[in-house]
C-alpha cells in the first residue's frame, strides 16, 4: 500500500506531511478499535534469533529508529507497533526552541535523500519527561533512546552544561543517551567534535554516570565527515572516557554527485539517505577495524534496503538506525530487514 499512498504524501510539505501522518498513526493506534493488533500484525515481526545484547541491554531485534523523527516523544508507542527494535527520541535539549526558519526539510527524490535544516526544534526536555513518564507508566515494552544537545543560544564553552541538565532529568526514563555533536545545523555545535571539550563533555557526564545506583550506556554520535585522523581521535576518546559506544553517523555536509536538481541540493543543511550509504558504512569499518571491535557501533545512514542493513552489519554495526530509508520506503521496511538479518 505504501507505494501507492507514497506519491500523494510526497506532493506536501515534509514537515507538515510528518506531523499529519504520525498524528494519524497515533490516532489508529489509540483509538481504532484493534489498531494496535492490525499495526502489529501487518509490520511486526517477534522472531529469537533477532533479539541481541548490546552494551548490556536486551533488544528485541537491532533495526531501531533514529532520533529526529520523534523529537519530542510524542509517537513512542505508535511507533513501536510497526515492529522496531528500539526507538532514539530527540535530539533533546535543556530549553524549548522553535528551530531553523521554514521551509527547512527538502526531498531529493531522484536521489533517494533529504537535506534538513532544522536547528534542534524541540519542546524542551520537561516536555520529553511529561512523555515518557505517561509511556512509562503503561509499561510499554520498547528499549527508548535519549538523544541530547544544547540549545543554540548556549556558547560551546558552556555546553556541557545543557548535556547535564538533559542527563540528570532523563536518567530515570531512558535505556540509553546519546550526546549529539555532530547536526550541521546549529552555529558552532561540530567544534565540540574536537578532542578537548568533546572530552570534557564525555568525561562530566561519565563522573555523574558513576554515581547512579543504575547506569546508563553514554554513545556519541558522530559525522561522516570526519577524517582518518579524527575517526582516530574518536577510538582514542571513547576508550578514554570508557562510554559504551558510537553511533555512525549522522548527516553530511558533503553534496557532490546529487541527481537532484542543483537548486534543491544547494539547500544549506545536512544530507541523509541513499548518498550517504557508502560513506557511513565506511566509517563503521574503519572504526571497528581499527579498534579491533572494542566497542559497540549503531549504524545509520543510506539503508534503504535489507542488503543495505546488512551491508552495515558487515562492516561490524551491532545495531541499526532508519530515518530517511523509512520515509522513502515505508514501514514495511522493517520487516523486510529482519527478515533478511534472522
Amino acid at each position: 500500500m505504501y507505494p501507492i499512498i507514497k506519491p500523494i504524501f510526497f506532493l506536501f510539505n515534509p514537515e507538515n506531511i510528518h506531523h499529519f501522518v504520525m498524528n494519524n498513526l497515533k490516532f489508529i493506534h489509540k483509538n481504532i478499535p484493534f489498531g494496535r493488533n492490525i499495526l502489529e500484525k501487518s509490520f511486526g515481526i517477534e522472531d529469537a534469533n533477532l533479539k541481541r545484547k548490546v552494551f548490556g541491554i536486551d533488544f528485541k531485534n537491532p533495526v531501531g529508529l533514529a532520533a529526529g523523527f520523534d523529537k519530542n516523544g510524542e509517537y513512542i508507542e505508535a511507533l513501536s507497533s510497526l515492529g522496531f527494535g528500539f526507538i532514539e527520541v530527540g535530539t533533546v535539549t535543556p530549553l524549548a526552541q522553535p528551530g531553523n526558519d521554514k521551509p527547512r526539510m527538502f526531498r531529493l527524490k531522484e536521489d533517494e535523500a533529504l537535506i534538513n535544516r532544522m536547528g534542534f526544534n524541540n519542546k524542551g526536555v520537561d516536555f520529553l519527561v511529561l512523555e515518557l513518564q505517561k509511556l512509562r507508566a503503561k509499561n510499554v515494552s520498547i528499549v527508548i533512546g535519549g538523544n541530547i544537545g544544547k540549545n543554540k543560544n548556549t556558547p560551546n564553552e558552556d555546553a556541557v552544561n545543557d548535556y547535564i541538565i538533559c542527563f540528570e532529568k532523563l536518567n530515570p526514563l531512558v535505556d540509553y543517551f546519546v550526546v549529539n555533536v555532530s547536526s550541521p545545523n546549529t552555529p558552532g555545535l561540530r567544534d565540540l567534535q574536537e578532542k578537548e571539550p568533546l572530552k570534557k563533555i564525555l568525561n562530566t557526564l561519565q563522573e555523574i554516570n558513576q554515581k547512579k545506583e543504575v547506569q546508563k550506556p553514554i554513545l556519541l554520535k558522530i559525522a561522516p565527515d570526519l577524517t582518518d585522523e579524527q575517526l582516530d581521535d574518536v577510538i582514542e576518546i571513547v576508550m578514554e572516557t570508557k562510554i559504551a559506544g558510537v553511533i555512525a553517523t549522522n548527516t553530511t555536509i558533503n553534496k557532490n554527485d546529487l541527481k537532484s536538481d542543483a537548486k534543491l541540493c544547494s539547500e544549506a543543511g545536512g544530507l541523509s539517505g541513499k548518498p550517504l550509504r557508502k560513506r557511513s558504512t565506511e566509517v563503521i569499518r574503519y572504526l571497528h577495524q581499527k579498534s579491533n571491535a572494542a566497542f559497540p557501533i549503531i549504524g545509520v545512514g543510506g539503508i534503504n534496503s535489507a542488503e543495505d542493513a546488512k551491508e552495515k552489519i558487515a562492516a561490524g554495526a551491532s545495531l541499526i538506525q532508519l530515518y530517511t530509508g523509512f520515509i522513502y520506503q515505508g514501514p514495511s521496511i522493517i520487516r523486510r530487514i529482519c527478515k533478511a538479518i534472522r
